[in-house]
């Protein structure tokens, strides 16, 4: 029995593409992509200054200089890419009157489901939610009083629903106070649950990057955590061009896979939004675009997939993780991207919103990313996956035994690496 999630022109055109047959999926056991990662190697804290981390540099072979320098190895005339979101201080401390404490770690708004939306409501709002300790909240409401702007507020919270491994919980609050503010003032930024430790003052500042400032992350895009203001007017001094994308980066970015084989692996969704200029950048810039994080990477490949669903007709606005895979490739970038701005006039809007769930693996044709900036990444994750399948040829066990060699620190406050495609 066939059952269809997707309109039924997406399937006939898959049909005529791949033939009567399942779904494309890559055939890979992870366990090709594992590798032995000491716990002295996780950097649990940022080095003093940003720009202090080191770099690798892989152009066909391995060097190594400070990320101070990186301006040097990116060729003049070019464009990077990076994405701007905030991470939000998403974590929030309860106390149940047993002195149980219990933690709400919030994902994504429900209601209203817009992030702009749900910052600036003032006496209720609902998120869908990690509960920590939840065993010890059996049933009833939690409350806590604060005080922000010289005012006392009560906010409380109440189970709504369970989804998945997730809740949904709804805020109420009183005295005219946003919920944005609310979490400004009792939120906690939700460091990686890999550094084993509680979140400090430092991770305030950096565990966000220079030019963040579009408020709905819950984890940081960490590949740009190295820039500072000066590397960035350095960047401008040699002649490239810099640009913005937004995809708001979900807790399930630490996901491990936990299947043998890939193609059993569901991917976690991120909402993502690009204006119309950064579309003419792309463009512009074909074959020179350097993407700083593999979040940045999923919302530029994505772009590609989403103008060849509007040339084929596919009327889908959203990418899914096998779509890669089995929609036609044949289309240039420029073709693809075009196609897009061609959408945003018929829709009268010059900022394209979406949402993916893409898949980036060994044997993925890249369309729009020539050069990567990334950390260094988990074993037996996707993110892991993504640099293998844009190194190609198993270097990506060339760069991480070097990195591991070489006293390189790993993960998100670790250090850095540029690779060319």
């Amino acid at each position: 029995m066939l059952i269809i999630f997707a309109p039924f022109n997406y399937y006939l055109l898959l049909f005529k593409h791949i033939g009567f047959s399942i779904m494309n999926k890559p055939n890979i056991s992870i366990q090709e992509y594992s590798y032995h990662l000491p716990q002295e190697k996780i950097a649990r804290y940022p080095l003093e200054n940003r720009q202090d981390s080191k770099l690798l540099i892989f152009n066909k072979g391995i060097t190594e200089n400070r990320f101070i320098n990186i301006p040097n190895y990116l060729p003049s005339n070019s464009l990077v890419v990076f994405n701007n979101t905030k991470v939000i201080q998403a974590r929030i401390q309860f106390q149940k009157t047993t002195g149980a404490n219990i933690e709400v770690f919030c994902l994504e708004p429900v209601e209203p489901t817009d992030l702009n939306l749900v910052f600036q409501t003032k006496d209720s709002c609902s998120w869908k939610c990690i509960i920590g300790n939840s065993k010890k909240w059996k049933s009833g409401t939690l409350s806590k009083t604060i005080t922000v702007n010289k005012q006392t507020i009560t906010i409380s919270i109440s189970r709504e629903k369970i989804i998945d491994d997730a809740q949904i919980i709804k805020f109420n609050w009183d005295n005219n106070i946003t919920f944005g503010e609310i979490l400004e003032h009792i939120g906690n930024i939700p460091i990686p649950p890999y550094l084993n430790r509680d979140t400090e003052e430092i991770d305030l500042a950096r565990y966000q990057t220079v030019y963040s400032n579009i408020k709905g992350s819950v984890a940081a895009p960490t590949a740009g955590l190295h820039f500072t203001d000066d590397i960035l007017s350095e960047l401008h001094k040699n002649n490239i061009t810099t640009t913005d994308v937004t995809l708001h980066v979900g807790a399930g970015t630490f996901k491990p896979v936990k299947t043998e084989m890939i193609s059993d692996h569901e991917m976690h969704t991120e909402h993502f939004f690009v204006e119309e200029k950064t579309l003419d950048l792309l463009i512009k810039y074909e074959n020179n675009i350097t993407s700083t994080g593999t979040t940045t990477v999923r919302t530029l490949e994505s772009l590609y997939w989403l103008g060849v669903k509007q040339l084929e007709g596919i009327d889908e606005f959203s990418i899914s993780q096998w779509d890669p895979y089995n929609l036609p490739s044949h289309y240039s970038g420029k073709e693809a991207l075009y196609k897009l701005k061609q959408y945003l006039k018929s829709k009268g809007t010059s900022v394209l919103q979406s949402s993916t769930g893409i898949m980036i693996a060994p044997g993925y044709d890249f369309k729009i990313v020539n050069r990567l900036i990334t950390n260094f990444h988990q074993p037996n994750s996707t993110l892991l996956l993504l640099i293998a399948a844009f190194t190609k040829d198993d270097n990506w066990k060339k760069i991480y035994n070097y990195a591991l060699d070489n006293d390189f620190r790993f993960l998100s406050y670790g250090d850095s690496s540029l690779l060319f495609k």
